[in-house]
């Protein structure tokens, strides 16, 4: 499995954007965290490579990118979060959400994620109140309810290719994908070249089982055009939850339900969705933070 890798790139003209992504290793580092089942791995692996790509393009320190899927289907509601570094975390409501194969052999991810719902992109610069934007599913396939919301709520036309190879071993082969879109400087002739340059490339599956790098995949979707390289990003999946941030949520539960933890459990013990992490807090512990409501 090649190393985890994210491109950014632009034509000269400024007519034409590429992100590419390479993201096998975090993609099994969240199946090994959440035990994923296959169809539920292609489909979280999927909104975490894209949420990886749509983060490296964040500009503060502080800015977050969350995409939200909810279908309806047995999947559960999907949540994945990125930050400007590209580190993202994820989890499904049903991490063993499964589903046979459809008839092209491919995991059925739409039918895991569902169609009656929506997807809500979540941007957080650290202003008063973030941007949200929200879609129709139309596919719960990731990919295309991306592109379609690239086109509907930003009227950015876009391309979005996600790939996620499960082995039968159910781990991760290899992941990864593209988002392409067409600027404001873009013109008509950029439409039909990159429109014939995604039909040549073919499945993003197939080009990251035959180990095409994201600047390589960027290089064919660009055939033709000079080419400038943004520069390079390795992502991860890493959560940034701590005992901290687990006291204020229990604080945040208010001195009534907080009061009832102590009465009645004489402690409590919290899980992160993101990571399965533990956090622990005894009796004394929870009158302390009474103390300090």
């Amino acid at each position: 499995m090649m190393n985890d890798c994210i491109v950014n790139a632009v034509t000269e003209n400024g007519g034409v954007r590429v992100i590419a992504a390479s993201t096998g290793v975090l993609c099994e580092k969240a199946r090994q965290i959440h035990d994923f089942a296959p169809t539920a791995c292609a489909a979280v692996g999927r909104a975490l490579t894209a949420a990886a790509m749509i983060g490296s393009t964040l500009k503060g320190e502080n800015d977050s990118l969350t995409l939200q899927f909810s279908g309806g289907g047995p999947l559960g509601k999907l949540i994945v979060v990125s930050d400007s570094e590209a580190n993202v975390k994820g989890y499904a409501s049903n991490p063993f959400a499964d589903l046979p194969l459809k008839r092209n052999g491919h995991l059925d991810v739409g039918g895991a994620v569902g169609r009656n719902g929506y997807l809500s992109v979540i941007r957080d610069f650290g202003m008063k109140e973030p941007y949200v934007g929200q879609v129709d599913l139309v596919a719960g396939e990731i990919a295309e309810d991306l592109t379609y919301y690239y086109a509907k709520s930003e009227q950015l036309p876009s391309a979005v290719a996600l790939g996620v190879v499960v082995d039968k071993d159910a781990s991760v082969r290899s992941a990864g994908g593209f988002i392409i879109q067409l600027l404001p400087g873009a013109e008509d002739e950029d439409i039909d070249r990159i429109e014939k340059a995604i039909a040549k490339a073919g499945e993003v599956t197939r080009l990251i089982e035959d180990g095409k790098t994201p600047k390589e995949i960027i290089e064919m979707l660009l055939e033709g055009y000079t080419i400038e390289f943004l520069g390079e990003t390795e992502p991860s999946y890493k959560c940034d939850c701590s005992r901290e941030r687990m006291a204020r949520a229990l604080v945040s539960l208010g001195r009534e339900e907080l009061s009832k933890l102590i009465e009645e459990d004489g402690g409590a013990e919290l899980s992160c969705r993101f990571c399965n992490a533990k956090h622990k807090f005894s009796r004394e512990e929870l009158e302390e933070l009474r103390r300090g409501m």
